[in-house]
């Protein structure tokens, strides 16, 4: 079979599809690539039809991590997936969702442990980034304290994915009126793979010194 076998090669090919075959036309050149590596997480170029954001959000996460502000993740799989070399040094992504703590503050606020574990983020939330890829719930929990007056991170990248709550949540962000910078896509598709490479599209090449 003939195949490619040059890794650079077939670095530049998906990326030159992805400029041929998807609309790129209606996001802003900050926004570019963040979408440009949302679409090669997932394979998808219609994919730009539910892409929609608010704010500068490549500049707001930048200057987030200029300030060593946290990013929280909802799920160990979006940690996994940011490329720490992009990072400022000696910089950890946080989750929270396996900390001891969460399974009985689960159980007394009567939710979900992903949306338990967004209460373990209030003391720091203030503008941190927050990326979300796979759990509804945290995004319902996190749209609900910011609207309850509590803290406001700079960014959130959410691309929770699934059949029951993603669409909604989404959905909800958008109708939020938070006045925090996101990006998200609408409806069911997502998952942690598309929310890590939305976040590091806002990190490649930075300098942190």
């Amino acid at each position: 079979m003939e195949w490619l076998r040059n890794p650079q090669e077939i670095y530049a090919e998906s990326f030159a599809t992805i400029e041929r075959e998807a609309d790129l036309k209606p996001y802003p050149d900050a926004l570019r690539s963040v979408v440009v590596r949302m679409i090669h997480a997932c394979g998808m170029v219609d994919l730009t039809a539910d892409i929609r954001w608010q704010g500068e959000v490549a500049q707001a996460v930048e200057g987030a991590l200029s300030a060593r502000r946290p990013i929280f993740t909802d799920c160990e799989m979006v940690r996994s997936g940011i490329i720490r070399r992009f990072l400022p040094q000696d910089f950890e992504p946080t989750c929270t969702l396996n900390d001891e703590s969460v399974p009985d503050l689960a159980k007394r606020l009567k939710t979900t442990r992903s949306a338990a574990a967004v209460e373990l983020w209030r003391e720091t939330l203030e503008g941190a980034v927050v990326v979300i890829g796979n759990a509804p719930t945290t995004l319902f929990q996190l749209l609900e304290l910011i609207q309850n007056g509590g803290p406001k991170p700079a960014a959130i990248i959410a691309t929770p994915v699934g059949f029951v709550g993603a669409a909604e949540s989404k959905q909800a962000l958008t109708e939020a009126n938070i006045d925090v910078p996101f990006v998200t896509v609408l409806g069911r598709r997502g998952g942690s793979a598309m929310a890590s490479a939305a976040l590091n599209a806002t990190t490649i090449g930075r300098d942190w010194t």
